[in-house]
Order: C-alpha cells, then structure tokens, then sequence
C-alpha cells in the first residue's frame, strides 16, 4: 500500500463522538458526531440522540452539515443546537429542536461571527451564548466580500491582537449575549466593548451569568484573568481581583458560589490547574481540589467543573497519560476517581443521575459511555465501526528511570503492523508539543499511519510535560526564572527523551539502533532542532514541524508574543541572550542529520519565519534539507487542517523517512 493510500486509510475514516449533553432526567443523551470526508475535502457533524439505558439504537436528529453544540432545556422537552444554515456565508445559526412531542426546528438567533458555549438560563426564558463583535470595518463596502482593500486601518494599543487558528480577534471580540427562547426579540450583546470573554454560565435565578474575562487596563501585560457577574440588566460586577487566573465558571445549585478552574500565580506556566470554588458575594476563593496534584486542564479538552450536588463536582485531570473523570468536594478532601483504564475522557456531562463521557483509547476513537450505578456502558461502536476500516494498532506502555535517578518517565512503544519480533525495524521518536502536555492513551494517527507504514513508534513524557505532579512540569523553566527555576528548554527534557531512547534500544532488540528518526511539532519541533544541532549522529533522518527554531524571534512575532517571560524568566528585551542561549538556532552549524521541515503559512503561533530562518541556514551551510509550506493552514494542520492536506502531509513524511531510514 503507498503511504497515500494508508494516510487515506487512517485519516479518511474517522467518525467520532464528542460534547455529550444529558437530558435533565438522566434518560437520554445528545450528542455530536463529526466526521472527515475526504472527497469533499471536509468535516461534517450531525447532533445524535441515545438513550442513556442503551434501550435504543443512537440516531441522528439534525440533518445539517455543521450541527453541534447541543443543550437541553430545563424541562427536557427541547434541544438547542448550533448550525451554518444561513444563506449568506460565514453567518452562524442557533436553533430549536423539539425532542418531546413532535414539531419543526425552528430558529431563534442568526449571528455573522460564530456561536459557542450555548446555555439555557434554569427558567428556560433564555439562551446564553459566546458570538464574536465584529468592528465596523468589517462592514465597509466591499469588505464583507472579504477585500481587505477597502477595511480602515486596525489601530494597534495591546499585545495579544491575533490568535492562532482565528485570526484578528481584538477588533472581534468573543462577547456574552442572550436571546429569548421563544423567538422574540433579537440577540442582545451583555458585554459590549473592547474586552474579550470567556465561556459564560447561569446563574441558578436566571438574574444573569458568570463568565471569565480580562476587563482591566493592563490585562495584556499582567496576564490576569477574572471572573465576572454579568446580569440580564447590563452590570458587570467583578469576582475576584486580578490575584490569578481564573476561568470555566460554574454556579452552584443553591447559587451561593461559584466553582472554576485556575491558580493564583498568572506569572509563571506552566502550572497544574486547580478545581476552586468563589462565593459570589466576590469574599475570597479556595482550591478544593490541591490534595491531587494533576492538573485539571487537560490536553485531552478542558472540561468546566459540573456540580452534582451542593457539596459534590466533577471534573476531569491527567494522570501519567490517562484522563479521567474525577468526584471532588467542597471540603477539599482528596479527588476520587470515578471513570477507571487505560482511556482519555474527552467530554463528559452529568444530569438526573447518569454521568455521559466521550472516552478513546490508544487504537479506538472516542465512543460514548454512560455510568448510571457503577459500570460504564458503551452506547455507541464508532471505534468498532473505524477498526473495521482502518485496522488501528494498540502499544506497551514502559517506564524509564531519569538519568539522575529522581524518578521515572512514562514511554510508549507501537510495533509495526505485521510485526516479526525476529526482524528489525527503523525506528521513529515522537516528542509531543507543549510542553506542559501529555502523551498518554488515546487514539494518535500520527502513531498509526507511522506504524502502519512499518516503523516502531516510539514516545515519552519527558519533564516539563503535563499529567504528573507539578514540580515535574516546572523542571525547565529558565534558569533565571523568579520562581521556580530550572534546567530550561533543551535541558533536563532533552536528557529524558535520550534516556527513553537508550532504553528501548537495549529493552528491545528489535529495534534498529542504526536505523532512527526523530520528529516533533510545536515545542515538539524545538525539540527536533535541538536534537538535530546536539545529537545528529544518532539519527539517520528528523522532521522538525511548525517548531520554534530561535526563541527570541518567536517572542517578538507569535500571536501569544510577550508571554513566554512566564516559561523562561526574564523579558526578551532585557535579556536577550537568555532567549538565544536556549534557541536550536545557535547550534545549526553542528546538524548532520538530513532535515525535513514542515510549516503552515498561516500559523500565527510559531509563526512561517520560524521554519524559514532554518532553512536559510541550512541551505547556506550546504546541508541536507527539505522544506514544504502548507498554504491555508494554522498552528493545527496536523489535527483540523483540510483533510487533503493532512492525508498530503503524511504521505511526504512517510515517503521521506522511508527514503533516510530505508
């Protein structure tokens, strides 16, 4: 099979569950299917139902292109969901469906610049939603055509004016807005102005939401992200005070306080996201969840706290490669853990006594499951139906003790399809992006079509990484850093990582030590520079992947510029030879190893200047390298980019460590 075929194989066929919602009752579940077409070069999505006792086969009950978002009205008798069923291009719709009784879906609210985070107020009178403010040169003649030649100039005052995967977004705000449920009126934005805010919950009166922002002057500056009391009737009253960040609101049954997620320190990252609860008279905060020390906001999808009772959440945290649903209360006694395997939660919804996640495992997409009084159920075959189609592969976890004996480090081997443990194979080392991410047990095509092709995939959660005590990801902040200081970037996380891979080659005989490659994405492609300007004698081929090359560069020209001060210490611009000394760059005169370098040209968070600053040096020097620029592409190529040039994406990688690693 050629790698286009296979690509097409693991990439085309996917079909999976995600964003379960649970009727109030407990008896059914919604929930949103998407898909990738690769003929139309497409994902689509459709709105399921199933009842949550398996009583049912699931079905479908939108027949849109792009549904999602579903939410249940209190009383159970309507869904609310989210569409593109404009005539006019880019508008987003938010829709009624009735559940209960038969009758049309009908529309309630039109706006020009998405619609996220749908919510009904607990009366049922109102539906609360996230929609981007687009400022008026968005309107100009000829603009709304997208013909920027006719958009005013954009008037620059604050960092942060671009966000990966978006676009411009301070002259578009993300703001709260309702809408009456029953169809009168026209949506009304609560939260007008400049600032931009987060996903927004009722209150348990229905008075009004709260949500998470940055309001105050120097946000961009100080990093302080709050939490805010948004009322129907226009006030916006401020819940704590710039001490952290704060975000994910949830209110409480009895509406005497608030639970969210965050830490009290926004000037150093990464740190492990804590469960807290805010009374919303705005007295002070506290952590309810410390006694883990996971983090709560996970690589898997950050999940709100859902209160169960008056004294009872859940929520979901990392653990060495799993992500499962925890049960956390209000007296800060220690998490417990509710969902159990070698599985990553990446939604979950309760309601009425059933608890709704969407779960995947290492060789199977994510299905729903539901737990009414103890054991999962699984409601849905999506993984069986795509095990069927693309014949996923399942791998050994193993660990590997640190070089300085502190601790061990969790790996991940994948044997290749139709594996002889008599033979011996080439060798691929993935180093995830982040840092402060984690590998772990969910379902990776990367892992799957490079295995299928017939590589060992080998992986690791070095330090610096997520799913593991704090300490753990806080081993390489900068060596300056106020803090916590530590080994830095290229430091104790590069010692991990060859450590890993010195042990599977001794572990495992039939890997080929003469026969490696290496590649990374993001940080993951940092990683695969660094690599290559220290250790090119130990690989025969690496693709380093929309990564960050020189650090000082990067701090000046990302969409999150300014902010790596809080990884690495000081502030670029008074030091920066500590950003130099850390960058791959200053190592490219060493690399021997043939590179592949891969970078999308609208990836604003490591941004095309990055790839191109290597290859200039590299072409200079003489070496061996290659370089492919995705046209149209984000940060996110590799996870949501066109499904054509994902399946090309992997078809050059598979084809080019086919060529070094023979």
């Amino acid at each position: 099979m050629t790698s286009a075929a296979l690509a097409e194989r693991i990439i085309g066929n996917i079909a999976q569950a995600s964003a379960p919602a649970v009727s109030p009752d407990g008896r059914q579940v919604a929930f949103v299917v998407a898909r990738v077409d690769l003929a139309k070069n497409k994902y689509f999505s459709q709105v399921w139902l199933a009842a949550a006792d398996g009583s049912e086969a699931p079905r479908p009950v939108t027949g849109g292109e792009h549904d999602g978002n579903p939410t249940w009205s209190p009383d159970g008798r309507h869904l609310a969901f989210t569409s593109r069923r404009s005539p006019k291009k880019g508008q987003t719709t938010l829709h009624l469906l009735p559940v209960a009784a038969p009758g049309e879906t009908r529309t309630v609210a039109t706006m020009r610049d998405g619609i996220s985070d749908v919510s009904f107020s607990p009366d049922g009178r109102w539906l609360g939603f996230l929609s981007r403010t687009p400022h008026e040169r968005y309107s100009a003649p000829g603009a709304e055509d997208g013909d920027e030649s006719w958009q005013a100039p954009r008037k620059i005052e604050r960092f942060f004016t671009q966000l990966n995967g978006e676009g411009w977004v301070y002259d578009r705000p993300n703001q709260v807005h309702v809408v009456a449920v029953d169809g009168t009126g026209t949506p009304r934005n609560l939260t007008p102005g400049e600032f931009e805010h987060g996903r927004p919950a009722w209150l348990a009166d229905s008075s009004g939401l709260v949500c998470g922002a940055q309001r105050h002057d120097t946000w961009d500056l100080d990093f302080a992200n709050d939490l805010y009391v948004v009322g129907l009737d226009g006030t916006i009253r401020e819940l704590t005070h710039q001490t952290g960040m704060y975000s994910s609101p949830t209110p409480s049954p009895d509406g005497t306080q608030v639970a969210f997620l965050g830490h009290d320190d926004q000037n150093t990252y990464p740190q492990n996201v804590k469960v807290g609860v805010a009374p919303l008279d705005g007295s002070a905060h506290r952590w309810i969840s410390a006694a883990l020390d996971r983090t709560f906001e996970c690589t898997a999808g950050v999940m709100a706290p859902r209160w169960v009772d008056a004294t009872t959440l859940l929520g979901t945290a990392e653990d060495r490669g799993e992500t499962h649903i925890w049960r956390v209360t209000t007296d800060g006694a220690a998490p417990v853990r509710v969902t159990h395997g070698a599985i990553a939660v990446k939604s979950f919804d309760a309601r009425g006594g059933t608890i709704a996640y969407c779960a995947a495992s290492v060789d199977q997409l994510a299905d729903v499951f539901v737990v009414t009084d103890g054991e999962p159920r699984r409601l849905t075959t999506f993984a069986a139906a795509y095990a069927g189609a693309a014949q996923p592969l399942s791998w050994e976890r193993f660990a590997v003790p640190t070089t300085d004996g502190t601790a061990e480090i969790d790996a991940w081997i994948m044997r290749p399809a139709g594996f002889d443990p008599a033979q011996r194979y080439p060798v691929i080392l993935n180093v995830h992006g982040g840092p402060h991410t984690q590998y772990g047990e969910t379902f990776f095509d990367e892992a799957q079509f490079q295995a299928a092709a017939g590589f060992v995939v080998l992986m690791s959660n070095p330090r610096g990484g997520s799913g593991r005590e704090q300490a753990w990801g806080q081993a390489i902040l900068g060596p300056t850093h106020h803090t916590a200081p530590g080994s830095g970037w290229g430091g104790l996380d590069v010692d991990d990582v060859m450590a890993v891979l010195d042990t599977t080659l001794e572990r495992y005989p039939f890997c080929d030590p003469d026969r490696v490659g290496m590649q990374g994405g993001s940080y993951g492609g940092f990683m695969a520079t660094e690599l290559a300007g220290r250790f090119s004698h130990r690989f025969k081929g690496i693709c380093s992947e929309r990564a960050v090359n020189n650090l000082l560069t990067e701090e000046f020209t990302s969409d999150i510029s300014t902010i790596f001060r809080v990884e690495h210490g000081p502030r670029h611009v008074d030091d920066p030879a500590a950003y130099e000394s850390l960058s791959p760059m200053r190592n490219v005169r060493d690399i021997t190893v043939p590179m592949l370098i891969i970078h999308s040209e609208n990836d604003l968070r490591c941004p095309i200047n990055q790839a191109e600053e290597l290859f200039v040096a590299l072409r200079l020097l003489g070496k061996d390298v290659t370089f492919y620029r995705f046209p149209g592409e984000s940060h996110e190529l590799s996870r949501s980019g066109s499904p054509v040039h994902r399946v090309q994406r992997a078809e050059i990688i598979l084809d080019w460590f086919a060529a070094k690693l023979g």
